[in-house]
C-alpha cells in the first residue's frame, strides 16, 4: 500500500520501475557534441597508436545511481612509459585551458602516477578531463578485449566528462 501511494505521489501514473529508468540523458546531445569537440581528445604523443577495437571516438551519456554523466573519450597505446604520456598531456591540456587538479599534481610529484585529472580554467565548472592508464582489470570489467598493441606499451584513455545537471566536476582522483 505504501509503495503504491509513494509511486503515485512521486511519479504520477508511472510505476516505480518506470520512474527509476527515466533518463537524465534526454536532450543532452548538443552537450555531448561539445565534449567531442575538445582538441585534446584527438592529439597524442608521437608514437602513440589507436589500438584495434578502439578506432572510434566514444561518446554519449550514461546514467548510474540516478546521476547522468556525459562523456567523450579516445583510447591509445604509447610505446614509452606513463611519465612521458603524463608530461605530454599536461602540456597539451594546459595550452587548451585546462588546470591540473591539486590531487593529480601531488600524485605526479610523489611518483604515484595512476592518471591525471584537469578542470576547465574558464567558467565551466562542470567539465573535467581525465587521462587514465588502463589495466587488464579495467578492460576486463568493460568487457573489452585488448589488442596486441597493449602488450607494447602504456594503454591509456583521454576522457572528457560532465555531469548532465551541470554540477561541479570532481577531480578527487
Amino acid at each position: 500500500m505504501t509503495v503504491a501511494v509513494a509511486a503515485g505521489v512521486l511519479t504520477g501514473c508511472q510505476s516505480i520501475a518506470d520512474a527509476a529508468s527515466s533518463s537524465g540523458c534526454d536532450g543532452t546531445e548538443s552537450r555531448v557534441k561539445k565534449l567531442e569537440s575538445y582538441g585534446v581528445l584527438g592529439t597524442r604523443p608521437e608514437g602513440a597508436v589507436i589500438p584495434q577495437g578502439f578506432e572510434d571516438l566514444e561518446s554519449g551519456c550514461w546514467q548510474d545511481s540516478g546521476e547522468a554523466q556525459l562523456f567523450a573519450s579516445r583510447t591509445y597505446v604509447f610505446p614509452g612509459d606513463k611519465a612521458e604520456v603524463a608530461a605530454y598531456y599536461r602540456t597539451v591540456a594546459e595550452q587548451e585551458g585546462w588546470r591540473l587538479s591539486r590531487t593529480s599534481r601531488a600524485a605526479s610529484e610523489e611518483g604515484q602516477l595512476s592518471g591525471l585529472c584537469f578542470t576547465v580554467a574558464k567558467a565551466d565548472k562542470a567539465t573535467a578531463l581525465d587521462v587514465s592508464f588502463l589495466t587488464k582489470e579495467i578492460l576486463d570489467a568493460e568487457e573489452r578485449k585488448p589488442g596486441p598493441e597493449f602488450d607494447s606499451g602504456s594503454g591509456y584513455r583521454v576522457e572528457i566528462t560532465a555531469a548532465a545537471d551541470d554540477s561541479p566536476a570532481d577531480c578527487s582522483d
